[in-house]
């Protein structure tokens, strides 16, 4: 019989284990998350074998973009974080991509009417008004967002209830009116509640480790209470079920 491993053992190793990139592979077995039906990643690379100039924003470790399997003639991402500039730059390089260390808030580098095609999978916030201008008329942006209250049964365990203004913050409706503000037209807008569940409080802290923004300054000794607590209930109730949400927001740029 196997013995369980104890909340020390199980926070230690989540703690020292790279949180670089957006591979996800050490939640294989510790924690499991349904896919939105749009299949983000091979939409996105059907668009960039159509694509003449595209740009990926907050590429992260560049691991979905090189995920697409023919890339445009010209290909551009921006990444903010050093780490993953570095990662991505080695994974992206090889196949003709440029990789820019840009940050998240900072105008995108690029000159207006840059790109036929502008991608994201996940960016922590966009910037309509930049999207707008480095595309060409006629072209497109299309990412995969995180939707309002997203896990949020995790985020409120650790930071109690939060107000609807923070719980709608990300609603799709918020980024049509964005997106149209920005001269935009809105080409598609889908959105999915999506079952995640966590197997071990090793899962939770590298879930929190590396998605930054979901509890901001998490640290395990900081929130070690509110982690053994879970831990606990997860060994008498078994995995801790929450819920994501996803849309996916397609706009293009009028031509004249």
């Amino acid at each position: 019989m196997t013995v369980p491993r104890t909340f020390e053992a199980l926070v230690a190793e989540a703690a020292a284990a790279s949180v670089d990139g957006w591979d996800f592979s050490w939640f294989e077995g510790r924690a499991t998350e349904q896919r939105p039906s749009w299949g983000y990643a091979r939409a996105m690379g059907e668009r960039l074998a159509r694509a003449a100039a595209a740009l990926d924003i907050q590429t992260g470790g560049g691991e979905v973009l090189a995920s697409a399997p023919e890339l445009p003639p010209v290909m551009a991402a921006t990444e903010g974080w050093p780490p993953n500039v570095a990662k991505a730059t080695a994974l992206l390089q090889p196949r003709g991509a440029v990789v820019v260390a840009a940050p998240e808030d900072a105008p995108l580098p690029f000159a207006g009417g840059a790109f036929d095609l502008v991608t994201s999978r996940h960016p922590v916030s966009t910037h309509w008004a930049e999207i707008a201008r480095v595309l060409r008329p006629g072209g497109t942006y299309f990412s995969q967002q995180v939707g309002p209250a997203s896990v949020f049964e995790l985020v409120e365990h650790f930071l109690g209830p939060q107000p609807e203004e923070v719980r709608n913050a990300r609603h799709p409706d918020r980024a049509r009116a964005a997106a149209e503000s920005a001269g935009l037209d809105i080409v598609g807008l889908r959105a999915e509640r999506l079952r995640v569940e966590f197997l071990d409080i090793g899962a939770v802290v590298h879930f929190l480790r590396k998605v930054i923004w979901m509890v901001p300054g998490f640290t395990v000794d900081r929130y070690r209470p509110q982690l053994r607590s879970l831990h606990e209930r997860i060994g008498t109730e078994g995995p801790f079920v929450a819920h994501s949400t996803r849309f996916l927001i397609e706009a293009r740029k009028p031509r004249p």
